[in-house]
């Protein structure tokens, strides 16, 4: 579904990126680890468009993800999360969900202007966000600000605000990030489940081991921006070059 061929990145003198190619087959659980500053967020940033590299390929289902706009791909299926939370906090749960549905809003500029079918779009488009809040467990907050819920609760809602898009490949960058460990165990079922459910292909970074070996059924590990290690999590976590580079080399 996803192919990186040959990915370089550089910011003047520093490689972000060097020659990274893997793939992700439709329905997998991908894993890309590594260290901090080892690309992991430039290698997202590339995918969804806000980074152009200096190198490289990027297709997806077989069109070129490099020749689109960061607004267009969306609407080929590609939708992704941030490390740091991206939600209106004065607006309600689900008014924050019905901006993802509104990635497939049938409003033109003119039916717009002159007020053409905008309350039944509306209403469609609440009903599909509510009906996303409720698979999530989040239909008791749905009409709360989000100020004031608690992180974890925070974090779901931006996974169905993704969900509502429909998305085809979703990439979620750290998405355990000041999550207890309860609710780490949580989110991991809730990935599963969204993918099961939603026929999700996904892209996880992410710095909780746990999770990332939990649910990954291919793990990819990179380390100062070049990829050292590939394959399914036992090969991963006891392969020579991951464990020097999480642990150091031995003195």
């Amino acid at each position: 579904m996803l192919d990186i061929r040959d990915v370089s990145v550089r910011f003047g003198g520093i490689v972000a990126l060097s020659d990274l190619s893997f793939g992700i087959e439709k329905g997998q659980i991908c894993g890309l680890i590594g260290p901090n500053g080892a690309g992991k967020t430039t290698l997202f940033n590339v995918v969804s468009r806000i980074y152009d590299p200096t190198t490289g390929t990027v297709t997806f289902e077989g069109d070129d993800l490099l020749a689109m706009q960061a607004h267009e791909i969306s609407r080929v299926g590609v939708f992704r999360t941030f490390q740091n939370l991206a939600l209106w906090p004065r607006m309600t749960v689900i008014e924050n969900v019905m901006v993802g549905v509104h990635t497939r809003s049938k409003q033109t500029f003119f039916t717009a202007m002159f007020d053409l079918g905008r309350r039944k779009e509306e209403r469609r488009l609440k009903e599909e966000a509510y009906a996303i809040l409720a698979d999530l467990g989040l239909a008791d907050v749905a009409f709360q600000q989000c100020a004031g819920l608690p992180y974890g609760t925070l974090k779901r809602i931006e996974l169905a605000r993704c969900l509502a898009g429909r998305p085809k490949l979703l990439m979620l960058d750290e998405p355990a990030t000041g999550l207890t460990h309860s609710e780490v165990d949580a989110l991991s079922q809730v990935i599963v489940d969204i993918r099961d459910r939603y026929d999700l292909t996904v892209l996880l970074v992410e710095h909780h081991m746990g999770l990332v070996m939990g649910i990954s059924e291919n793990v990819v590990v990179l380390d100062f921006g070049r990829k050292i290690a590939e394959g399914i999590p036992s090969t991963v976590q006891n392969n020579p070059a991951v464990i020097e580079a999480y642990l150091g080399a031995p003195a």
